[in-house]
């Protein structure tokens, strides 16, 4: 499940090597789970957009956070040190192997009453939700969050933020879409869309942020959001 977009960064590579080495680096549980994933190859968000959260999160103090695609759990688990003990992390993935990984490694560190990992798809759990949400994470399929945005918009407070992992595919996502390989253009058509709707909304105010492949904020500014 190596993500080759990962190894093309999009600002200088002296700069990406800084942001994730010159950068304070995890320690404890989380950061043992950090290290074991870079280790092995398993697509977690890299250490420059781990600083950002770290930082973004400190600052908006969530108490209620959503997370769609768990992967090992590596994210929710940073999350969860920003939510305080009465917070909550709600994650959502769909496939076996990764869901009992997280699983494992959310029993490790002693934290299955503060996380909530929802078994299936995406699509079929995000219209059960109620929220509010403070803060979402989107780190999935990423032809999905254009179809998942609406249903994020609908759970999140009004003054939330979601934000939204991988957006740039490479710094390909600005291309003509004749110059994309076949077998991304479906993604490119979708992610473009989801700039194009999330930039001209006049409820949402957006920033994209070259951190690892892309991150796209967005911050809910009224209850009712037209896309």
């Amino acid at each position: 499940m190596q993500n080759r977009m990962m190894n093309m960064p999009v600002v200088k590579q002296e700069v990406i090597d800084f942001m994730r080495n010159g950068q304070k680096q995890l320690t404890g549980p989380v950061g043992d789970l950090q290290k074991v994933a870079n280790e092995n190859g398993v697509p977690v968000i890299p250490h420059e957009t781990v600083v950002f959260m770290q930082f973004l999160l400190g600052q908006l103090k969530p108490k209620n956070i959503l997370e769609i695609g768990t992967a090992i759990g590596f994210s929710a688990s940073l999350m969860n040190e920003f939510v305080g003990d009465d917070g909550h992390v709600t994650t959502i993935d769909r496939f076996d192997v990764m869901i009992e990984k997280a699983k494992a490694n959310f029993e490790k560190q002693g934290i299955t009453d503060k996380v909530t990992l929802l078994e299936g798809q995406a699509a079929d759990i995000l219209p059960t939700l109620e929220g509010p949400y403070d803060f979402i994470f989107m780190d999935s399929a990423k032809s999905k969050y254009i179809e998942f945005l609406p249903d994020c918009l609908r759970v999140l407070k009004t003054g939330g933020v979601i934000m939204i992992d991988d957006v740039l595919q490479g710094g390909t996502i600005f291309q003509p879409i004749e110059e994309i390989h076949r077998s991304q253009r479906a993604i490119h058509r979708k992610l473009n869309e989801l700039f194009d709707r999330v930039m001209a909304s006049p409820d949402l105010t957006a920033s994209l942020v070259p951190l690892g492949d892309g991150v796209l904020l967005i911050t809910k500014n009224n209850e009712k959001v037209s896309l």
